[in-house]
Formats: C-alpha cells, sequence, structure tokens
C-alpha cells in the first residue's frame, strides 16, 4: 500500500475509533438521566425499579399529610383512584401543594414500595394538572 493512502487509513480509522467512542459516552450519560413517570397502579404492581430515580405523581390523598413537628419531614400519599404510593419529602414543599391536588415527585423507591423524593412539584394554576398525572388518571378511570 502506498504511504500516503497507509496514513489516510490510519487517520480515518482513529477518527472512527474516537467518534465511537464519544457517541458511546454520550448515550451511557443520557440513559443514566432519564426519569421515566410511573403511575400509583405501576408502582404497587412492581413495573418501577428500586433505588433508580423515577417521577410518579397523582393527586395528593386528604388527610394523609403528615408533617414532623421539629423538622422538615413530610410524609403524604398520592393515588390514581386505584392504588396509593407513600412519599416521603424532606424539604420545604411547593407553596401550592394541597390535599386533593395533583403533583409530581422525583425521587426513588425504597425496598418498602415507598418514595423518597428529592423533588415536589406542584401544579402551577387551578386548571393545570401535569400531563403525566392526567393520562394516569385516566386510564385508571378506564379500567
Amino acid at each position: 500500500m502506498h504511504p500516503v493512502r497507509k496514513k489516510r487509513m490510519i487517520t480515518i480509522a482513529v477518527i472512527l475509533v474516537i467518534l465511537a467512542a464519544a457517541i458511546g459516552l454520550v448515550m451511557y450519560a443520557l440513559s443514566q438521566n432519564i426519569n421515566l413517570f410511573y403511575s400509583p397502579t405501576q408502582i404497587a404492581q412492581g413495573e418501577a425499579p428500586h433505588n433508580v430515580t423515577i417521577r410518579a405523581g397523582g393527586m395528593v390523598v386528604e388527610g394523609s399529610v403528615e408533617r414532623h413537628s421539629e423538622t422538615l419531614d413530610v410524609a403524604f400519599s398520592v393515588t390514581d383512584y386505584q392504588h396509593n404510593v407513600r412519599i416521603q419529602y424532606t424539604g420545604i414543599l411547593p407553596d401550592l401543594f394541597r390535599e386533593g391536588q395533583g403533583i409530581v415527585a422525583q425521587g426513588k423507591l425504597n425496598e418498602n414500595g415507598v418514595l423518597i423524593a428529592s423533588e415536589v412539584l406542584a401544579k402551577h394554576d387551578e386548571e393545570y394538572m401535569p400531563p403525566e398525572v392526567t393520562d394516569a388518571l385516566e386510564k385508571a378511570k378506564a379500567q
């Protein structure tokens, strides 16, 4: 093989290897940052993974909010009107958080099926409900 062609082939091969490695690293990073939404029914049926960051949402069950008197710990249940999921959160809840309203919580499921939330998001006005929660409620009502 001619030396110029050989040099070009080696250069192209090195570029392809570097490009493949970069694409592989990007795909790995993206797969680690995906937060899938699970409804309370899916969580109760064991479809949600444990110790992996997920999003769960539904309507806050009336009378389920328990606040610790000396810390910022809060526990409450959310429902899709078929199943309930317990959520524990440490921090200040959004101003619009209240019982009977739609929320989405992001966190990890523990072995007991309780979502240990790192973030709780509440609706931003009287008419809005997160699309995932709306879809989960509609599916639950259809069954």
